[in-house]
């Protein structure tokens, strides 16, 4: 027997079981889960934004109260609960090592196995009558529900995609609409996944920005500062515009943007976006010197954003897993490439007089 810890923060008390004391969550967020999950989306913390994995009692359920199941990342805890105002439901939290439903259920961690397991642990058949469990319909692919049954003795009832249909999908008894299962991927959706994808990508980025300006200042016509300012502060605007074109402004376009393939649709924003610097930067191409830094930002700004673009593979409705392991197949050697032949090239136009 497992049962989760009373003084986790959110808690705010506890209800007598016939296994003991289960803690008490209620439906209204306070300021501090609301900070935490504006922590969350820009990444701080965000691989230990938990809740521990076990049973967990909404308001007052008895017996026949309904059974919610869940992933321990504590926002997909806070959005499910949240969503049940005046309910009295009993919520059980899988392990999933902190990640949220739908990445658990791909990954495995959102799968039968943990789910068995911790309805044993739980001591779920004590604290209910009926035999009867909902889960998210984004877990579908890692439950499989016929082996719930066989080895728990539970019946899977796989509940609307979004948590605040979940009130409806109750009252209709157990039915969902065909609205509520259609995965949505809306611009509100979108933006919100931008900010721990551009703070992952700054991470790394600041120390590659740094190095560019001071490289900046070597070679070319003027003194080391002179040439910083002028070829190295270029560099961290350019690789910013990079940064921003592909984890930024592909989300926002991503509908309106052509291919299907997210590397092409990054590439192509980063060859407009790059197009746009040079004009504005104004490159002296009867030089050698300005038609290799030219061609060179070229390469590594589309490149760049491309990759970068990639990562929103993983949350959006448009790929499947293998057609997102064929694009890396063929779009990282080439992003790589570009890059590669752009660094080089950046480098030996920083030392032709």
């Amino acid at each position: 027997m497992s049962l989760p810890s009373l003084k986790q923060p959110f808690v705010v008390g506890a209800i007598e079981t016939s296994v003991g004391l289960l803690p008490r969550v209620t439906s209204s967020l306070t300021w501090k889960d609301h900070w935490g999950t504006i922590k969350a989306r820009w990444g701080v913390g965000r691989m230990h934004y938990t809740v521990e994995p076990g049973l967990y009692a909404l308001g007052h359920p008895d017996i026949r109260s309904p059974v919610l199941v869940t992933a321990n990342y504590k926002m997909s805890f806070d959005r499910l609960r949240e969503a049940l105002p005046g309910r009295d439901m009993w919520i059980l939290v899988l392990d999933t090592v902190g990640i949220n439903v739908w990445c658990a259920a791909g990954k495995g961690t959102f799968g039968t196995e943990e789910l068995v397991r911790r309805i044993a642990l739980s001591g779920l058949n004590r604290v209910v009558s009926h035999r009867e469990l909902i889960l998210p319909q984004l877990s579908g692919p890692g439950v499989a529900a016929h082996l719930v049954k066989k080895f728990s003795g539970f019946s899977v009832h796989y509940g609307p995609i979004r948590a605040l249909d979940v009130p409806v999908y109750l009252n209709a008894g157990l039915k969902a609409t065909p609205e509520m299962r259609l995965k949505t991927f809306t611009l509100r959706e979108r933006m919100a996944l931008i900010p721990i994808e551009l703070v992952a990508a700054l991470k790394p980025g600041l120390f590659i920005l740094l190095a560019f300006f001071l490289i900046g200042g070597l070679g070319g016509p003027a003194g080391y500062w002179d040439n910083a300012v002028n070829y190295g502060f270029f560099a961290v605007i350019a690789l910013m515009t990079a940064i921003l074109t592909g984890a930024v402004l592909t989300p926002i376009l991503l509908p309106v943007l052509p291919g299907r393939a997210f590397s092409l649709k990054g590439f192509i924003i980063g060859v407009i976006a790059t197009i746009v610097l040079l004009m504005m930067r104004n490159p002296d191409l009867t030089l050698w010197q300005g038609r290799l830094e030219g061609l060179a930002w070229l390469l590594l700004v589309p490149s760049l954003a491309a990759y970068l673009a990639m990562n929103f593979t993983g949350a959006s409705t448009y790929t499947s897993l293998s057609g997102v392991k064929k694009e890396m197949r063929l779009a990282l050697p080439m992003e790589i490439g570009a890059g590669v032949a752009g660094l080089g090239l950046w480098l030996i136009s920083r030392f032709i007089a």
